[in-house]
């Protein structure tokens, strides 16, 4: 097996992806509309659009039969995002590169293979939208064309997707919002000679909530986080969900001090929340902040400091991941 090569702007293409909030969202209708389409007109059992992080393969729309995870190392998508045309491989087993693959030699392995890159707007290939079938076929010019269509239309929902800077589920920013916001907000603030600081906060305990309840519950304490944030800080401050139980907050002039009272009342207002039983579940977080080095100019270090803050609280409570 031959596992496929980083591409030569690998950084770079990660930074996209993660900013395009991508990785963020769970599913998407007009994803497997797409999917849809392209199953019932070529023909296969397995038609899949997915994301490359720097070590796994993420699906976001199955139709078929499929794992929504897999190894960057062994999946084909892998090879296809190094490619600005389609990969096509007619039998996995006449090919060096796949035919001893885990997903090629175990059980229902794949024999046919066509995979269009996909692309964002500033050019990072991040993904694939591929056809899969258990039998080998050929492929001719026309399906390729076809395949290219129907990659077009995905990369015009990857726009889109990438456009948006609100979260779906609970109406805050999302991480591209953020992204998009606080250089601005950072200008603003070294002009005034203000201070600014990010909380990080993280729902401890939250893989209990959905694996006792639901998803639907997990829905729901996301959205109930949201708006316990609504209520506990200033609308002058910026409200992040990241993705999954990671939310933020960019206290706007506000030293560490300062953020740290403000944390200390939405861990109030979310024990009062609790105090109601509204629901099977409580709301617990761990928290951090920092407040923002305008000398250093560093906003990488001021992020991972206030995670780590985060961190920290989770391993006194007996918390850490």
């Amino acid at each position: 097996m031959k596992a496929p090569e980083f591409p030569a702007n690998e950084l770079e293409r990660l930074n996209s992806l993660r900013e395009s909030g991508l990785l963020d969202i769970d599913g998407s209708a007009a994803f497997d509309r797409l999917t849809r389409l392209a199953k019932r007109f070529f023909k296969v059992p397995l038609v899949m659009v997915n994301v490359l992080d720097e070590h796994e393969l993420y699906a976001k729309s199955i139709d078929g039969e499929a794992s929504p995870t897999c190894p960057r190392n062994i999946s084909f998508c892998g090879h296809t995002i190094l490619q600005s045309t389609p990969l096509v491989i007619s039998d996995t087993r006449q090919d060096a590169r796949f035919v001893d693959n885990p997903l090629v030699i175990g059980q229902k392995g794949i024999r046919f293979y066509a995979g269009m890159p996909l692309r964002l707007r500033d050019g990072a290939s991040v993904g694939s939208l591929c056809l899969i079938d258990y039998a080998p076929r050929e492929f001719s010019e026309a399906d390729l064309a076809v395949l290219a269509d129907l990659g077009a239309l995905v990369e015009d929902e990857f726009a889109a997707v990438s456009a948006a800077t609100t979260d779906d589920l609970t109406g805050l920013f999302n991480r591209r919002g953020f992204n998009q916001f606080v250089n601005f907000a950072l200008s603003v603030a070294r002009r005034r000679a203000e201070p600014l600081t990010l909380g990080w906060i993280d729902l401890d305990k939250f893989k209990q909530i959905n694996d006792r309840f639901g998803h639907e519950e997990g829905d729901k304490a996301l959205k109930t986080m949201a708006d316990l944030m609504r209520g506990s800080f200033r609308e002058a401050d910026l409200l992040v969900r990241f993705g999954g139980d990671e939310f933020a907050v960019l206290f706007a002039d506000t030293d560490e001090q300062g953020a740290w009272i403000a944390m200390q009342y939405l861990a109030e207002q979310v024990a009062a929340y609790n105090a109601r039983s509204l629901h099977p579940w409580s709301l617990a977080f761990s928290w951090g902040v920092s407040e923002f080095d305008h000398a250093s100019n560093d906003q990488q270090q001021w992020l991972k400091e206030a995670d780590e803050r985060m961190y920290d609280m989770k391993r006194q409570h007996g918390l850490a991941r």
